[in-house]
């Protein structure tokens, strides 16, 4: 048998064989990654099987139903720093598909995208409907074979191919292979049993729940900015500054989201226990809140402390923070000793809260963990291992913080992946 260099066909004396190619899969990953080969390479068959009735699930769900494409950073040093796993073997990948890349080819894909204040890409529509469509007619103009519904078992290598068998019983016959199964299970299992590492996959992207019911009263009150300083462990210390939202649960938010990711890992391996040190005010020295709060004491001694805040902080939230301190909000700013003072500026600069467990973040459920990283070619998303086997997406122990960041290494993976399988004839 020899190749012929005709993309897509191998050679016999007496016949020719299309080249199969199944992706496993039907996520942002699988569809990009299959929709990539076929169009690179026209002449294979490419087959996308994915277990679910509903493909592109969370596409749909994303960013608030707007889905949050990728993010408007363009410089592949400077991106993968939003990686706490993964960022060493995706800053190559990134020389060769980056966001401006995801960008034109949604646009060479009928959709434009746009950019906010604070770098996060939709599309113009605001609508995660509009992705989820373009993916899957981009999926039917190359021809690519969709079974939707279609839940995997195993895979088998045979013959320089694979064997893929469904859960109805029948099998597929397979000369290539992209797992792009997510955080599935199936996917991991599959992975492991073809040789590879499994890093143990733990959530990431979550919100604290902090158990003091008086701050969960405030539910719905969102500053921006904060500074939080996470204390897991001794060793383990993580900081952040972002918006901040107080839930029903505890606090939400972005700077609270990037932090889950960070610590990840550790916050799992502590039961997700740990110490979360809050500034309310992060823009201004503990000095500036003092002289502040002093200003008020001496222009408004008369007034009770709930009605004249000093600082600019939501009204319920500075009636929390005086309570909590013990300060009686009648009690009046002329009646409070330099003593309180200080504490209260202690309370705005660092509040002491004790997280108790994570809750869920329903937009955009992300776990790090997946195939060890070692064990793949990030040029190609090639197994190192099994020749034919490559991956793509969130199977991989690769997580990126919130804002457009774990969609970009879907996209990324999967394209190179996509491309590398359409010219591994």
């Amino acid at each position: 048998m020899q190749l012929t260099g005709r993309v897509g066909f191998i050679e016999t004396s007496l016949y020719l064989i299309i080249l199969q190619i199944i992706v496993i899969g039907g996520g942002a990953a699988g569809f990009f990654g299959a929709i990539a080969c076929a169009e690179a390479n026209p002449l294979a068959q490419v087959t996308l099987i994915e277990a679910s009735r509903k493909p592109l699930a969370k596409v749909l769900i994303s960013g608030g139903g707007r889905c949050n494409v990728t993010h408007a950073c363009f410089s592949a040093s400077e991106l993968v720093q939003n990686y706490p796993r993964g960022d060493k073997a995706l800053r190559g990948a990134f020389t060769r598909f980056q966001p401006k890349d995801t960008i034109a080819w949604f646009a060479n894909h009928g959709v434009n995208l746009k950019t906010e204040a604070d770098g996060r890409m939709f599309p113009m529509t605001d609508s995660s409907e509009t992705i989820a469509e373009c993916l899957v007619s981009a999926a039917f103009a190359a021809k690519v074979e969709l079974k939707i519904g279609t839940p995997v078992t195993s895979v088998k290598q045979e013959n320089q191919g694979f064997i893929v068998t469904l859960k109805s019983g029948e099998q597929q016959k397979a000369d290539r292979l992209l797992l792009a199964t997510g955080s599935s299970l199936i996917g991991y299992k599959i992975a492991q049993e073809l040789g590879h590492e499994i890093e143990t996959p733990v959530p990431s992207l979550f919100t604290f729940n902090i158990a003091e019911t008086n701050l969960r009263k405030l539910a719905g009150i969102s500053v921006n900015p904060v500074n939080l300083r996470l204390s897991i462990t001794d060793k383990v210390q993580l900081k952040q500054t972002g918006p901040l939202l107080i839930t029903h649960w505890g606090v939400s938010g972005p700077s609270v989201l990037k932090l889950s990711a960070w610590g990840a890992r550790s916050l799992h391996e502590n039961r997700y226990q740990s110490k979360l040190i809050i500034n309310w005010l992060p823009n201004f020295s503990q000095d500036a809140v003092r002289q502040k709060l002093l200003s008020v004491k001496q222009e408004w001694g008369k007034k009770a402390m709930m009605l004249h805040r000093g600082v600019d902080l939501p009204h319920r939230l500075w009636q929390y923070i005086i309570t909590r301190i013990g300060i009686n909000t009648e009690e009046r700013w002329a009646d409070i000793s330099k003593n309180t003072i200080t504490q209260l500026v202690q309370e705005i600069s660092q509040g002491e809260y004790l997280v108790t467990g994570k809750g869920a973040f329903k937009e955009e459920f992300v776990t790090c963990g997946g195939v060890n990283l070692k064990q793949v070619n990030f040029k190609t998303m090639e197994s190192k291992l099994v020749q034919g086997l490559y991956f793509a997406g969130e199977i991989l122990d690769i997580d990126g913080i919130t804002g457009g960041f774990n969609f970009q290494s879907a996209w990324t993976t999967a394209y190179l992946a996509g491309i590398s399988i359409a010219k591994s004839i």
